[in-house]
């Protein structure tokens, strides 16, 4: 294939920062290339003897962090939400298309493959979280949890810092809504069914794709999209408000698929939906032109050309108002198509408002328990 358009970016990545095949298995990145703020990059160079072949593979590495606080607060206006926890750096789902990726550049590593292996845990997450809802003067609303990893990948069944938040947040009557791709969140059903009959919790499932081929090479380590679809249908049972979130929806790739999506997320028990247009900000940007050159050779062109007419003719916008949708006709489509097949099923009559007036805030420290 002639790619002559791709080579002429110097951005794109050179085909011998491709890793090896079978180092990167069951991953979602096929290079690491070092992050924006390193001052020096790094290219792996095959001396003759065979050396590249002896590399280990890419394996979890797990990194204990001690943060000071764990609430993020943001004033975007574009996002439903003012604060969040994200109780993992990195993720091990290894989303090809993830917008959080370049967030590892930060640390000093690759948003490429050490985002998916190089992971960090916010030890003590639940104890800081104590201590910000106690503090004098906290003002209760609705906390977002995944928003920006996921947190129930793989490594929180052995840390299980997600629980012991809401085991937090239960006791406060703090109210709280969280985005998975994961269906380990059915395991925290004891915690969440009691919080929303009291108005508390409600939980998204993001659904790319009904393609479990698609999906193994696209989110190589999230739940199967049929799990996912069961753990709506675990959560809608047991009285949770579960929601459906197509996300993202990639020109010519998963696009076809948006209204079988919402079909099968509405006859799981999800009431609410929404979706969000592909973002490649910065790094994901290569990481994502790799991954169709890999998978997708024959759509390349189609892909990039759609995603550029979403976005002024750029790669990515980060406009506030457009970036989650994007903009032009073939963005209009999208919306319309999302409009018409949601009010077609009976999505979003509704919105299941979090209460906030429960709450009550834990003890701070040396301050006497208030007698009932």
């Amino acid at each position: 294939m002639n790619l002559d358009f791709a080579s002429a970016d110097p951005a794109r990545p050179r085909p011998d920062e491709i890793v090896d095949g079978e180092r990167r298995r069951g991953r979602g990145s096929l290079s690491n290339r070092s992050g924006r703020f390193e001052p020096q990059t790094r290219t792996p160079e095959d001396d003759g003897w065979g050396s590249a072949a002896e590399l280990p593979p890419f394996r979890i590495e797990v990194t204990v962090e001690r943060p000071k606080t764990v609430i993020t607060r943001n004033d975007s206006p574009d996002i439903s939400f003012d604060r969040s926890i994200n109780p993992y750096r990195g993720c091990e789902h290894g989303c090809v298309y993830c917008f959080a990726r370049p967030t590892h550049a930060y640390m000093g590593l690759s948003p490429g493959l050490d985002f998916e292996s190089k992971l960090f845990v916010k030890a003590g997450a639940a104890e800081l979280l104590e201590r910000e809802l106690g503090a004098a003067g906290y003002t209760p609303r609705t906390i977002a949890i995944g928003t920006n990893t996921d947190p129930y990948q793989p490594i929180e069944r052995e840390h299980r810092v997600m629980r012991s938040v809401l085991e937090v947040l239960a006791r406060a009557n703090h109210p709280v809504g969280i985005v998975t791709k994961s269906a380990l969140v059915t395991r925290d059903i004891d915690i969440l069914a009691p919080m929303a009959a009291k108005g508390l919790a409600k939980v998204a499932l993001s659904v790319t794709t009904l393609d479990p081929g698609l999906a193994r090479t696209m989110e190589p380590r999230a739940s199967t999209p049929k799990k996912r679809l069961d753990a709506i249908r675990q959560l809608s049972e047991a009285g949770i408000p579960a929601s459906v979130m197509v996300a993202p929806i990639i020109p010519a790739v998963n696009d076809p698929e948006l209204e079988a999506i919402l079909g099968e997320a509405h006859a799981a028990g999800a009431r609410e939906a929404g979706y969000v247009l592909l973002r490649l900000p910065l790094e994901v940007r290569d990481l994502f032109r790799e991954w169709l050159l890999e998978h997708h050779p024959d759509k390349l062109r189609h892909v990039l050309s759609l995603i550029r007419s979403t976005r002024g003719g750029k790669d990515y916008d980060a406009k506030w108002g457009e970036r989650m949708t994007g903009d032009g006709p073939y963005a209009w489509m999208i919306g319309r198509r999302f409009e018409i097949a949601a009010e077609r099923l009976g999505f979003n009559k509704t919105r299941r408002r979090l209460r906030t007036d429960l709450f009550s805030p834990p003890a701070r420290p040396g301050e006497q328990l208030k007698l009932l």
